[in-house]
């Protein structure tokens, strides 16, 4: 059974700066691609970052040069770390993991339970 279980969120003041964790469980963590996602009130989610296995990265354009993906695969770890956080970041925060396809497609099969990010003006 994959588990994809989010931590970290919370409330931060506009440039500050948060590390959102993603631990995963059952799932071949080596061999998939990773992404976060986030959901704002009364908007679609959006793909924020995402990482593949060989360590290949992309970004949304609204976060380029301020948050970071990365993994550590002992851990079975991903994360993002955020800083200079603005007001529009505020969502909640979703950990997805899938194939390696899902990279490029975003059909991810696994979804975690959601973290919220609240970043105040």
């Amino acid at each position: 059974q994959v588990q994809l279980v989010e931590s970290g969120g919370g409330l931060v003041q506009a440039g500050g700066s948060l590390r959102l964790s993603c631990a995963a469980s059952g799932i071949i963590f080596n061999y998939n691609a990773m992404g976060w996602y986030r959901q704002a009130p009364g908007k679609q989610r959006e793909l924020v970052a995402a990482i593949t296995s060989r360590g290949a990265t992309k970004y949304v354009d609204s976060v380029k040069g301020r948050f970071t993906i990365s993994t550590d695969n002992a851990k079975k770890t991903v994360y993002l770390q955020m800083n200079s956080l603005k007001p529009e970041d505020t969502a909640v925060y979703y950990c997805a993991a899938g194939p390696l396809s899902a990279f490029w497609t975003g059909k991810y099969d696994y979804w975690g339970q959601g973290t919220q990010v609240t970043v105040s003006s």
